[in-house]
């Protein structure tokens, strides 16, 4: 029966159904939160065993020679002390094998960081890569307003960005720095944004001591006290400030987190050529030195406390002293830090969608996409900077933090593995399909189209006519636009009344007691 003869009603009943079809295709198109990724592709490896054996002999020859400082900290000198280590003022050595059996005796290879919703809690470790934005920019960029200073609005606005992002298993932690809050005050409400507009982990101060006890305060309200000390909810950086220092500043943060069994990531900050020797050997000997001391602290101050291998770790142009991303060597650094660290027994964090680009354009796009695969090749277990990072993380983007994100998910997908379930293998497909026709219209394409490839959210894929036709939008355009309608349908996630007023209550009098220590 031709269109012409079918009767109104049917008509009718025929353009219901396909509305019903397509509400429910955009209903079951809505993004919804992924799960951290439990990797079923095998890590990439760039050195054998006998490569990976020289650069720890390497560095364990560092300890022994050279030594560590650890400065304006006389606990921790005499915590090492009592260990067995060397200790000549500030500088420490220690004997061969002394930190690796120190960490090996105690340290997890992976543990859970809870989330607010347990739903979102992580396994940091193993076999499983989660993607966490970019950490300190003092600027954010967005194409309406240009590069401009952050604020406590921002600060929330990619919290918020962060928490509907389905790739993004992590809140973060210094997503971008609210310069418009006074620097003694902000970690309360970064703190507060973290646990209030976002349920998934997230990140905890480090820029002194009693911040890292404010956050770990705060989420006791949260949590509850015997939780919290029980199991690790906040995850951290101590950053080595390269080449082997690890000052008070990051010393103290360290201590509060370790002492209440948080997690601490031992993460030199180098710049190879200038903060390590200009070859990845000598890059990478230096910062397993640098890793061994700190994880090593952590358990002597509480054995069982989550330690974490990281880096960060770019070369710098010798020829204008300016950080590079993307590159080769900064690649070969973390595919090869990733196998110390599994040799080590630890979970290994480092970094993704790295870029010097200014704006969003073709340079960010192609050195974020090295970074970001390469992070997920080598076996990253907790990939920072995987969102929104510009001008070597001086600058969170808003457009860049989408496109980003969809990176991420592609990588997920990536990372899943193949698919080889029956139903995977389509021979019910190529038997009824035969030579020489088209699978589109057959009963398992019809059965598997909503799901069957990765469906980015950025990308365009019409024709250029239908491109034109549709307003010709850049990507950097449709990440604009993108953005906007996101923050637009935030929905907070629930947070209990009483819990909300006592994290209220609590940053009004810490806020009062930080204000009057410093007299204002």
């Amino acid at each position: 029966m031709s269109r012409k003869t079918v009767p109104k009603e049917k008509q009718k009943q025929r353009r219901g159904g396909r509305a019903e079809r397509r509400a429910q295709r955009a209903e079951a198109a809505k993004p919804t939160p992924l799960p951290y990724i439990r990797r079923q592709i095998s890590t990439y490896s760039l050195l054998d065993e006998e490569s990976l054996t020289q650069i720890e002999a390497n560095a364990e020859t560092i300890l022994q020679e050279t030594g560590m400082e650890f400065r304006d900290d006389p606990e921790v000198l005499e915590i090492l002390k009592a260990a067995g280590a060397d200790v000549q003022g500030e500088r420490v050595r220690f004997e061969p094998g002394m930190c690796r059996s120190i960490i090996q005796a105690t340290s997890p290879s992976q543990f859970i960081q809870h989330a607010r919703n347990p739903e979102r809690s992580v396994t940091i470790g193993g076999n499983n890569t989660l993607f966490c934005p970019s950490f300190g920019p003092p600027f954010v960029h967005d194409l309406d307003r240009g590069r401009r200073y952050a604020t406590l609005e921002d600060f929330e606005n990619f919290t918020r960005l962060h928490h509907m992002l389905p790739a993004v298993h992590h809140s973060g932690g210094v997503v971008c720095e609210p310069v418009d809050i006074d620097v003694s005050l902000r970690h309360l409400h970064m703190t507060a944004a973290h646990l209030r507009l976002n349920d998934k982990p997230f990140m905890g101060a480090v820029t002194a001591p009693e911040r890292s006890e404010d956050t770990v305060a705060m989420a006791k309200i949260v949590f509850g006290k015997s939780f919290v000390e029980e199991n690790c909810c906040i995850y951290s950086v101590s950053n080595v400030n390269a080449p082997l220092v690890l000052d008070a500043t990051m010393l103290g943060a360290l201590k509060v987190y370790a002492r209440h069994n948080q997690a601490v990531v031992v993460s030199p900050f180098i710049l190879a050529g200038a903060m390590s020797p200009v070859t990845v050997a000598g890059t990478l000997a230096q910062l397993f030195a640098e890793v061994l001391a700190g994880l090593c602290l952590i358990q002597l101050i509480r054995p069982g406390a989550p330690g974490v291998f990281g880096t960060f770790a770019s070369p710098i142009s010798l020829q204008t002293g300016a950080p590079t991303f993307g590159t080769p060597e900064g690649m070969q650094i973390q595919f090869s830090a990733a196998a110390l660290a599994r040799r080590l027994g630890v979970p290994f964090h480092s970094v993704g969608a790295l870029t010097a680009s200014k704006v969003p354009d073709a340079q960010a796009a192609y050195e974020s996409a090295m970074q970001l695969q390469a992070a997920v090749l080598a076996g990253v277990n907790f990939i920072i900077h995987a969102t929104g990072c510009l001008e070597g993380l001086l600058t969170m983007g808003y457009e860049k933090t989408v496109m980003d994100a969809d990176r991420c998910a592609a990588l997920q997908a990536f990372a899943g593995g193949v698919d080889l379930s029956l139903e995977a293998q389509a021979m019910s497909a190529v038997r009824e399909v035969g030579p020489g026709a088209h699978y589109l219209g057959c009963e398992h394409t019809q059965r598997n189209f909503e799901t069957a490839f990765f469906r980015s959210t950025m990308a365009d894929n019409k024709t250029y006519e239908q491109w034109q036709i549709d307003g010709a939008e850049w990507e950097h355009e449709r990440a604009n636009r993108i953005w906007k309608h996101m923050l637009a349908d935030y929905e907070a996630p629930p947070l209990d009344a009483a819990l909300g007023e006592e994290l209220d209550d609590f940053m009004a009098r810490r806020s009062r007691e930080i204000q009057a220590s410093e007299g204002t």
